[in-house]
């Protein structure tokens, strides 16, 4: 789990607040939607839920969390050195801004309200009180945005892990039922509310009960939140007007940012090199948001590394973390002053696209299963973002190669994929998977060139090529059926390329591929019995994939 505090001290504040906000949050909610089944329940759920947040101990770490929680984020406004930021993080800070302002009235007339006046703010005292009224609608919004805000920091705080991502289904309907149940049961709470207030007697029992503040204490509570009010908003204003004087203050200085691999900018002194990226619209990759929690964003320091400061603490972790080589540093956490040159080590690119419309057919085809050698023991103890991005520059590395010849992926599986040929007759489906195994070979080399200039291991792979009936169709419930490919040529594909890691070579090339292909058998062909295969196949060893045998150019 430490991945998941990695960062300097700040940031595990901010995540550690955040956590206690939405705990709150989260009883707060669940409390009033006690209110959906009786007056008792609900009372008797903030009795409890009052044990935990009104006693001094627990009422001192809600308001610190909330004081923390709110002071880091506007720290992180005035730091910024520019307002570009992806969209998540930009509804992340509006919603953030947003809740104290809708906040601070909640609090005026209940946590306020019951020390000054000795109102006894039950939730059936707000509901009565606002029941009907505008505030009913802001109250609403109030709690929409703060379960929104907390779902949004709480996602991209735990995205990287399996668990969080194998339970998403779950998850988004849980983060959906808490507001729902929340406001049906202040719905209903209020409307009985109000109906029983329809009797005199038993309207006036109700103010009596909660001590219903009385003209003079409600200007009295309307003059602390105004007060409240303009404060956070003169708050929110020097914050804005601190960032931009240092914005202002920056540009007087710039300093001049070379990409080996981009262009040349100039960008303000004060931003990190991230901010500066983003700035110039230079594609930079950073998935944790540029926190210094992962390491996409890592560039290598080719001129003006000596004028940098050296790593932070946090900065460090992260880099030792990946074994990062000399020269290695992270964009969001390095401030250029003087000029300088680097290189992206992750450029951003386009997602491979895929897709194909069901045949419902059966076709002898060329099958090409790959799968990348030791990927568990390369990847042991790395980042979860880095061990993504490691698959996701292998696979635009290679699969190229596949579609340049004619092939389609038909499924990714973790550290390898599956793909078929799909053309318009069984020689050209073999002499295409024969082009892009020696495709695939080129392009590792050419992979495994740039990982030896990063300082990190080559990749190996293992390819199985073979060809034979399969019926393509859409398998799955109606409407939810993905395109696939079924029969025993995928299980013998599957089973050659499990023999290459044996046998010590990069693929194995079936004797079906062969005679499609109109090839001659060549010597040195094996006779491999297939666990899960009925019948012996012979087949081709090829030490390395890029000598993969091809028809002859004419």
């Amino acid at each position: 789990m430490s991945e998941l505090w990695r960062g300097n001290w700040a940031t595990r504040a901010r995540i550690v607040s955040g956590l206690a906000l939405m705990f709150y949050a989260l009883l707060h909610f669940l409390n009033i939607g006690l209110g959906l089944f009786s007056s008792e329940w609900l009372e008797k759920g903030q009795d409890l839920r009052q044990i935990v947040t009104r006693n001094a101990v627990g009422e001192v770490l809600l308001y610190a969390a909330l004081a923390v929680h709110a002071g880091f984020a506007m720290a992180r406004l005035i730091e910024r050195r520019s307002l570009r930021m992806p969209r998540a993080e930009a509804v992340q800070y509006a919603f953030g801004f947003a809740i104290p302002l809708l906040l601070l009235r909640h609090i005026t007339y209940t946590r306020v309200a019951h020390e000054v006046y000795a109102v006894d703010d039950q939730m059936g005292y707000l509901m009565f009180l606002i029941w009907g009224t505008v505030s009913a609608l802001s109250q609403t919004v109030l709690l929409l945005i703060v379960w929104i805000h907390g779902c949004i920091g709480l996602h991209l705080w735990l995205r990287g892990r399996a668990w969080w991502r194998r339970n998403t289904h779950l998850l988004t309907g849980l983060a959906v039922f808490v507001p729902a149940f929340a406001l049906a049961g202040f719905v209903a709470e209020s409307r009985r509310l109000h109906d029983a207030a329809l009797d005199e007697d038993t309207r006036l029992d109700m103010l009596d009960a909660y001590n219903f503040p009385g003209p003079r204490e409600f200007q009295g509570l309307i003059q602390i939140d105004t007060a409240l009010y303009w404060g956070f908003v003169v708050v929110l204003g020097l914050a804005l007007t601190f960032h931009f004087a240092l914005r202002l203050n920056a540009r007087r200085t710039s300093v001049r940012i070379t990409y080996a691999d981009g262009p040349t900018i100039t960008a303000p002194r004060g931003q990190t090199l991230l901010e500066m990226s983003r700035g110039a619209n230079v594609p930079h990759t950073s998935l944790c948001g540029g926190k210094g929690r992962c390491t996409t964003c890592r560039v290598m320091v080719e001129a003006g590394a000596e004028h940098l400061p050296p790593p932070s603490d946090a900065e460090a972790r992260s880099l030792n973390a990946v074994g990062a080589p000399p020269g290695a540093r992270l964009a969001c956490q390095i401030r250029p002053e003087q000029p300088m040159t680097v290189r992206r080590v992750f450029a951003s690119g386009a997602m491979t696209a895929r897709g194909a419309a069901s045949q419902g057919q059966e076709r002898p085809l060329a099958i090409l299963f790959l799968d990348m050698r030791g990927f568990t023991a390369r990847t042991a103890g790395q980042l979860p973002y880095d061990v993504v991005f490691l698959l996701n520059r292998f696979f635009d590395a290679v699969v190229p190669a596949v579609t340049a010849a004619g092939g389609k992926i038909d499924k990714y599986l973790g550290d390898g994929f599956l793909a078929l040929f799909e053309t318009p007759d069984t020689a050209s489906s073999a002499q295409a998977g024969l082009t892009a195994a020696a495709g695939i070979g080129r392009a590792l080399d050419a992979f495994n060139a740039g990982l030896e200039t990063e300082g990190a291991p080559p990749v190996g792979i293992g390819i199985g090529l073979h060809l034979g009936n399969v019926v393509l169709g859409e398998i799955g419930a109606a409407g939810h059926a993905p395109r696939t490919l079924i029969g025993d040529a995928v299980n013998a594909a599957s089973r050659l390329e499990a023999q290459t890691k044996p046998m010590k070579v990069e693929l194995l090339i079936s004797t079906a591929v062969l005679d499609a292909a109109g090839l001659a058998r060549p010597e040195g062909l094996v006779s491999l019995t297939l666990r899960g295969v009925s019948t012996e196949i012979d087949a081709l060893p090829v030490p390395k994939a890029a000598d993969a045998p091809q028809m002859p150019q004419l």
